[in-house]
């Protein structure tokens, strides 16, 4: 079992974010404002969890704050926040002016690292990132990266972050991972394409 935190701050979004991403926040909440305060005084982490259309998830996303941008006469305040570790809601509770509750933080399943996996979710990256951006990425840059460290990079969907989440084994997150990157770079071939036969006559054609 994984560590357990009682009276875990809570932030239900409508978002998922990962470990390792970095995530803006504009805080204006009264609620949201004493549970970031909470977290400034203390030093503590708090979780986002995706207040999804059915409902809250139950796993979600630590998270510390790493920069108060603004902190404006109101007391609203615009921070940076990064993801940590997932974890597990347990219980929650209604003891603070805020959401919060009893978490238990997620280990993954004890197994052996499958490197045909890493090194296709490796590659399935790269290539994504030198699609968007013309970056070539060296290898000794790829060979380190967790799934996370790559998800936290990409503007993937809630429904896909939440995926991620939910995974106790890292060789099946550089799977979905690897569908994942796939799945973007041939979208962004098929926009350059049609932007490319857009220019040339002013029509996308189709087959």
């Amino acid at each position: 079992m994984g560590e357990h935190r009682t009276d875990f701050p809570l932030f239900p979004l409508g978002m998922a974010a990962v470990p390792h991403e970095v995530v803006p926040l504009h805080i204006f909440e009264e609620r949201y404002k004493a549970m970031i305060g909470d977290c400034l005084s203390d030093g503590r982490e708090f979780g986002i969890i995706w207040a999804s259309d059915d409902g809250p998830k139950l796993n979600g996303c630590a998270m510390q704050v790493t920069e108060v941008l603004e902190q404006h006469e109101d007391g609203r305040m615009d921070i940076l926040t990064r993801g940590t570790r997932p974890f597990r809601v347990v219980e929650e509770h209604f003891d603070h002016v805020y959401p919060a509750g009893e978490i238990e933080f997620l280990d993954d399943k004890e197994e052996p690292v499958d490197p045909t996996t890493i090194d296709a979710a490796h590659a399935a990256y790269s290539s994504l990132v030198e699609e968007a951006t013309d970056k070539i990425l060296e290898p000794d840059v790829l060979e380190p990266l967790t799934a996370y460290e790559m998800a936290a990079t990409v503007d993937f969907g809630p429904d896909a972050k939440q995926g991620l989440l939910d995974l106790r084994s890292e060789n099946a997150r550089m799977r979905l991972l690897t569908r994942l990157f796939n799945a973007a770079v041939k979208r962004l071939d098929f926009i350059e394409r049609a932007q490319a036969r857009a220019r040339s006559n002013g029509k996308v054609r189709f087959g």
